[in-house]
């Protein structure tokens, strides 16, 4: 299981990812002979209408996202906020050092007794007891402050002096080596805080500081010391870095989910993320670590938020606790007190009116304020993010859901259902969901590439009148070009269920280089570069190729390569019987084994295996007992029958199929995990890992179960007792899903676009036939995402890998090259 939770820098999960997806990554074989198949889209059916929010972005402040990322500050621990809470080895002065030149002789400690108010305690007090050629602090930035030749950059401090002389401070831009770029001089100041401004031309220089220097003798406080590039993203005041945020926008998203994440409900109670901290002016706003032991400045802060997605053109989803704090909090998930429940529910109601109450509103003011009167349109609104399903999460979560839909019924909300695509907190999560009639669910999974490609059947069988879905974070471990293939072909499926799967966005979006918690992200950044993964560019081309209806889209392909199957049984600290194994495939009979006398045919590899009177039986514990069957079946469609009966132990059968090798094949698990739920379950090359979704079942005592999987091709169905337990998509054994492909129709332009994955070596030229299609320019364009199937974009292999359009000659049938390991899009017109 994958989760999100708070983990200490010192632990390296960024090399564990990396290793887990070297072990998952196809070789770069070379192509091979082009494959036939055929691609048939009902062009002339009325199509099933999806979301027209289905891809977005997620923002999470981890990696470093927020300061030192996205938020365009250049000053870190501008307020001396910083402590060792945040980050071992940390304090206030974090980032500052004493300077003194020219004989200057003087100290600098941080106080708390006089503060600029109680939300900032923090200041620093410098102590001048000779001036020489000045004394002061100096601000090295996040790896050094970056600096653009005729840029303008705003500094702005607050100060008091509270002894000695009338003296001068002069704020200057230098390099690492004191060279001076600009500089700005201040006189008068007073014993009473004051605000002071101004702007200072800086020069090209990567790893530059800001220096304050004082002239005379005396005592001085600092505090709340800002460098800011007038060069911000839609030239915004305290906004965003430019270069980075146009990459964002670029991927032009329907809607941001912010601030996280886990980031949102917190490391502790007292860690909850408060969207009120993070309102008015940034010397007002209370800073504190987040749950990535990092500090946050909260600089970028819910109105930045508001404001980025009205500039990017993306709906708002801002995401709060739900009255409980992490569930890897020390201590475990807390509830807020019940007696402060009411004041937590307000501060919600609040936000929705000063997201969206007119400029009069008491919360309306407050946006109006920060100059924006005008409301931010605000439509969802996330509560909770992977937590526990615990009596305390529930009540909260059901005190806020009721609260919010009683006074702002037109809010859609969304809810949780805990950290993976399968086990208790996901079932129970559901449950609560659907009889609480939550609109829409939170699934996140990170899962290797073949669980992507193995699960796009996932969302078929889903309730289509029921809560809806949003995949809040997925991603496969690795930032190759097969890593994000394997995406993409989900995200096919997520089209064609686009009527209930409502968002979707990859997850984490940021990371920094060098400073990263979490790997692999979407788009990379330094000071001064920002490099998209390849995933970023096969998320662009569905954001830059989104429609509003699907059209039933088939594919069918000839087989290729072996299609060997081996079987095996098992069970785990459990004893049992097994009868009757038998695989047919339509009328023939491949296997009938009937275990009359003994079992040559089969090699035990663990527990106790004997034959006694027509039962193959497993009577010692183990986990997991197997034993394997020497016969070996070729041919993709098959179906494999048994009967099974439980005599001892704590679960039920395994029942293996699709085995290509001692450490890679399938496993149906009837009655796992305590005996509590069904699951297939997927072994490469040694790791195990869940294919589809778990059913909640139990296998009963000395009870003979009559047992089927049915495989046809890549499709997997598996039936207990005659009732169908599990439907979803493998792979077939030579680890290749085929061909995925979904087409939508923009209903305003009447753009037809097909988007067709092959995550194979095999080379294939489909022939698409779209008939009903009618009308159509044949002048179309066709964009192809391909290369090397290791390969990544990075720093130090920029745009390796990157989409090329051209121009393609389209009609109701065609063919198309979908060369080994590529992503293609082809846009149609109609009108």
């Amino acid at each position: 299981m994958t989760k999100k939770i708070a983990r200490k820098p010192s632990w390296n999960w960024i090399a564990i990812a990396a290793a887990a997806t070297a072990a998952f990554l196809p070789p770069p074989a070379p192509a091979q002979t082009a494959a036939p198949a055929t691609v048939t889209i009902q062009a002339d059916a009325p199509g099933t209408k999806i979301s027209p929010d289905l891809f977005g972005i997620f923002f999470e402040d981890i990696n470093y996202a927020a300061d030192g990322g996205l938020y365009a500050e250049l000053v870190q621990n501008r307020s001396f906020e910083y402590s060792a809470a945040d980050h071992n080895g940390w304090n206030s002065l974090t980032s500052w050092e004493l300077v003194t030149r020219g004989g200057g002789k003087g100290a600098v400690k941080v106080e708390t007794a006089d503060p600029l108010n109680a939300e900032n305690p923090h200041y620093a007090v410098v102590t001048v007891e000779d001036g020489g050629s000045g004394v002061g602090l100096m601000n090295s930035g996040f790896d050094g402050i970056p600096l653009k030749s005729g840029e303008l950059y705003d500094v702005s401090f607050f100060a008091r002096q509270t002894a000695g002389q009338p003296a001068l401070l002069d704020v200057r831009l230098e390099s690492r080596s004191g060279l001076l770029y600009g500089e700005a001089k201040f006189s008068g100041l007073t014993k009473d805080w004051a605000k002071y401004t101004a702007t200072i031309q800086g020069a090209e220089d990567a790893d530059a500081r800001l220096v304050i220097l004082i002239s005379g003798a005396g005592t001085f406080c600092l505090d709340t010391v800002s460098l800011f590039p007038q060069k911000t993203f839609h030239n915004r005041p305290n906004g965003m870095r430019a270069d980075l945020a146009q990459v964002i926008a670029d991927l032009h998203p329907k809607f941001v989910r912010f601030p996280g994440g886990c980031l949102a409900h917190g490391y502790g109670l007292g860690n909850i993320y408060r969207w009120k901290n993070t309102i008015g002016p940034i010397e007002q706003r209370k800073e504190q670590f987040n749950i990535w032991h990092y500090h946050q400045s909260v600089g970028l802060g819910y109105f930045e938020y508001f404001q980025f997605c009205e500039d990017i053109g993306a709906r708002p989803l801002p995401v709060l606790a739900a009255g409980v704090c992490c569930q890897n909090s020390p201590g475990g998930q807390h509830g807020i007190p019940m007696d402060q429940m009411q004041d937590y529910v307000q501060d919600i109601l609040d936000l929705v009116e000063y997201a969206n109450g007119p400029a009069d509103s008491a919360w309306g003011a407050r946006r109006a304020a920060s100059g924006h009167p005008a409301p931010f349109h605000l439509e969802y609104l996330g509560v909770g993010n992977e937590d526990a399903q615990t009596p305390e999460f529930g009540v909260r979560f059901k005190m806020i859901y009721d609260a919010v839909k009683a006074k702002h019924p037109d809010i859609t909300v969304v809810g949780t259902v805990g950290p993976s695509p399968s086990g208790s907190d996901f079932n129970e999560g559901w449950k609560f969901a659907n009889d609480l009639g939550v609109d829409i669910v939170d699934e996140h999974y990170y899962q290797k590439p073949d669980w992507f490609l193995s699960n796009m059947e996932r969302y078929d069988s889903y309730n289509r009148a029921g809560t809806k879905v949003y995949v809040g974070e997925y991603a496969s471990w690795g930032n190759s070009l097969f890593n994000a293939l394997a995406e993409a072909a989900y995200m096919t499926s997520l089209e064609r269920n686009g009527d209930v799967v409502r968002m979707a966005s990859y997850a984490p979006l940021l990371g920094r280089e060098h400073h990263m918690q979490w790997h692999p992200n979407l788009i990379y950044f330094d000071n001064t570069r920002v490099s998209p993964s390849v995933n970023y560019y096969a998320q662009q081309l569905f954001s830059l190729n989104q429609g509003d209806v699907y059209l039933p889209t088939t594919v069918s392909s000839a087989s290729s390569g072996s299609h060997r199957s081996g079987f095996l049984l098992g069970t785990w600290d459990t004893q049992a019987q097994f009868a009757g194994v038998k695989v047919t495939s339509g009328s023939k009979t491949l296997l009938d084994e009937p275990f009359a006398g003994d079992a040559n045919n089969w090699t035990p590899e663990s527990g106790q295996w004997s034959v006694s009177q027509g039962v193959y039986v497993q009577s010692a514990d183990g986990q997991p007992a197997i034993s394997r069957l020497a016969t070996v079946i070729d041919q993709p469609n098959y179906e494999l029958t048994l009967r099974a009966r439980k005599t001892g132990g704590q679960e039920g059968f395994l029942i293996g199929f699709g085995a290509t090798a001692a450490d890679s094949y399938y496993w149906w698990n009837i009655g796992g995990w305590g005996n509590s739920q069904h699951a297939v379950e997927k072994t490469s090359e040694g790791t195990k890992g869940l294919v589809g979704t778990p059913a909640p079942g139990t296998i009963e005592m000395n009870r003979w179960y009559d047992i089927k999987i049915k495989v046809a091709g890549p499709q997997i169905k598996c039936y207990l007792d005659g009732v169908l337990i599990h439907q979803m998509r493998g792979v077939d054994n030579a680890g290749k899903p085929g061909l995925a492909a979904s087409c939508v129709k923009d209903a305003k332009t009447g753009d037809v676009i097909i988007k067709l994955v092959n995550a194979t070596a095999t080379a294939m030229q489909p022939q698409v036939n779209l008939p009903g299609l009618g009308r159509i320019n044949p002048a179309a364009a066709k964009t192809v995402l391909t290369g090397n199937p290791k390969g990544e974009d990075s720093f130090e292999n920029p745009r390796n890998i990157l989409p090329q359009t051209s121009e393609f000659t389209a009609g109701e049938s065609f063919v198309c090259d979908a060369p080994a390991y590529s992503f293609t899009v082809i846009r149609m017109k109609t009108r």
